[in-house]
C-alpha cells in the first residue's frame, strides 16, 4: 500500500506532521503501536510559540481544558526558590487527552493512523518499505520518525547514541489537589529535578527524573520520594497534601540526553528521535511540534518542487533542525549541570534573587520563538 509519507509513531511531532501534511492533501499514514488515548511519562507543558500554529490548524487544546500557564517557580535541593513570569507564557495539557485529540483531528482532514508496531524500514530505489508486526507492509517516498526517547527501530539504524550510557529514569502521576493553575513548578532535589503544573480534570502532573543509580538505592518509588524528593520543602508539601490518581506512578527507564542525528537512512527525525531536551528546561513538548512543523513544511516545499531533491531535504532539514533546537539543547545541557552540583546550585539561585532579571533570559535560552501560522 503506498502513501505520500509514512510516519513512524505517534506522539506529539508525529501527530502534528500527520495533521499538518493531511491537510495540505498528502496521502499519509501514521504507525503508532499504542491505541488512543494513552498516558505517557512526560511533564505536560507546552510554550505557547507553538500555539498559533496549532490555532492555525485548527486545533485549540483550551478546547479540552488546557490550563493558561504564566507563572514558573524554580528551587533547589535545598528548598531556595525563585519565580518570575514566563516570558511567553504556555500551557498545560495531559499527553493522554492532546495526543488522543490530534490523532483525531489528523484522522478528520484525511490521514489513516494504523495501530501496529514497526519491525523494519528499508530504503531502496527512492523508496521505503515499513514493515509491521502484523505482517503488513507499507511504501512511501518520505518517511517520518517519531518513535520516541529509544525505540527496537534505533538498534536497526545502528545509531551511536544507544551505545552510551542511559542513566536515568522518568517517573509521572497524576494528584488531586490545590495547586495554582497559572503555574509551573520546577523543583531540584539530589540526583534530579521535578515538574509540577496542572492540567485539565484540575489534575496535577508530578513527573521527574531522577538518576538510576542513586534511586537503586531504594525500595520502592514511595520511599524514594518520601527519603530524597522530600528533601525539597516544596516537593515534601505535594506528596503529603495531594491524593494520587493513578493506581500507580507511570516509569520510564534508559532515558538518555546523548546527541542524536537529525537525519538517519534518509528518514526525517522529530521529537525525542531526533534529539531529547533536558526536563529541566521545560520545554520538550513545544520542540516535538515544532520539529513536526519544521518537517512537514519542508516535505510540503519538497513535494511541490521549491525543494529539488531528495539530498537538498535532508540537508535543509539536518541545517534547520541544528541551528532551530542545538543551542536550546546545549543550554538545557548547562542548566542541568549546574543544579547538579549541590552547595553551587544553592549560590547560583541566590544570584538570580540578586539579579532576577537574568531568569527569564535563561528561560528563552530553551524556547523558541512563535511558529508562523501554516
Amino acid at each position: 500500500m503506498s502513501h505520500d509519507v509514512i510516519i513512524v509513531g505517534g506522539g506529539l511531532a508525529g501527530l502534528v506532521s500527520a495533521l499538518h501534511l493531511s491537510q495540505k492533501g498528502l496521502k499519509v499514514i501514521l504507525i503508532e503501536k499504542s491505541e488512543y488515548p494513552k498516558h505517557k511519562v512526560c511533564g505536560e507543558y507546552i510554550s505557547n510559540e507553538v500555539l498559533s500554529y496549532l490555532n492555525s490548524m485548527g486545533f485549540n487544546p483550551f478546547d479540552y481544558g488546557a490550563k493558561n500557564i504564566t507563572d514558573f517557580t524554580l528551587s533547589t535541593p535545598g528548598s531556595r526558590s525563585i519565580s518570575t513570569t514566563l516570558p511567553l507564557g504556555g500551557f498545560s495539557i495531559s499527553r493522554y487527552c492532546i495526543d488522543s485529540e490530534l490523532a483525531k483531528a489528523a484522522m478528520e482532514n484525511g490521514a489513516e493512523i494504523h495501530h501496529a508496531t514497526v519491525n523494519d524500514i528499508q530504503f531502496h530505489n527512492e523508496q521505503f518499505t515499513v514493515s509491521t508486526n502484523k505482517q503488513e507492509t507499507f511504501t512511501a517516498e518520505l518517511v517520518i520518525g517519531s518513535f520516541g526517547k529509544r525505540s527496537n527501530l534505533d538498534v536497526k539504524l545502528d545509531r551511536p547514541f544507544m551505545k552510551k550510557p542511559s542513566p536515568f529514569l522518568g517517573v509521572k502521576a497524576h494528584y488531586r489537589g490545590e495547586f495554582p493553575e497559572e503555574a509551573v513548578g520546577l523543583h531540584n532535589f539530589p540526583g534530579g529535578y521535578c515538574g509540577v503544573s496542572k492540567v485539565e480534570n484540575d489534575h496535577i502532573n508530578i513527573c521527574y527524573i531522577a538518576d538510576f543509580k542513586s534511586f537503586k538505592k531504594y525500595k520502592n518509588i514511595q520511599v524514594f520520594q518520601e527519603e530524597v524528593l522530600s528533601q525539597n520543602k516544596f516537593l515534601k508539601k505535594a506528596f503529603q497534601d495531594f491524593e494520587m490518581v493513578f493506581e500507580k506512578p507511570l516509569t520510564i527507564s534508559q532515558v538518555s540526553f546523548s546527541a542524536k542525528d537529525p537525519v538517519e537512512n534518509h528518514i526525517l527525525m522529530v521529537g525525542d528521535a531526533a534529539g531529547m531536551i533536558h526536563p529541566l528546561a521545560g520545554n520538550g513538548m513545544g520542540m516535538a511540534i515544532s520539529a513536526g512543523q519544521m518537517a512537514s513544511q519542508l516535505i510540503l516545499d519538497y513535494k511541490s518542487g521549491k525543494i529539488a531533491s531528495r539530498q537538498q531535504l535532508e540537508k535543509a532539514y539536518a541545517t534547520t533542525w541544528q541551528k532551530e533546537f542545538s543551542l536550546r539543547l546545549k543550554s538545557g545541557h548547562i542548566i542541568s549541570r549546574l543544579f547538579r552540583l549541590g552547595i553551587f546550585s544553592e549560590a547560583i539561585l541566590l544570584f538570580l534573587k540578586l539579579f532576577p532579571f537574568l531568569l527569564p533570559q535563561i528561560i528563552k535560552r530553551t524556547h523558541g520563538k512563535k511558529l508562523n501560522p501554516i
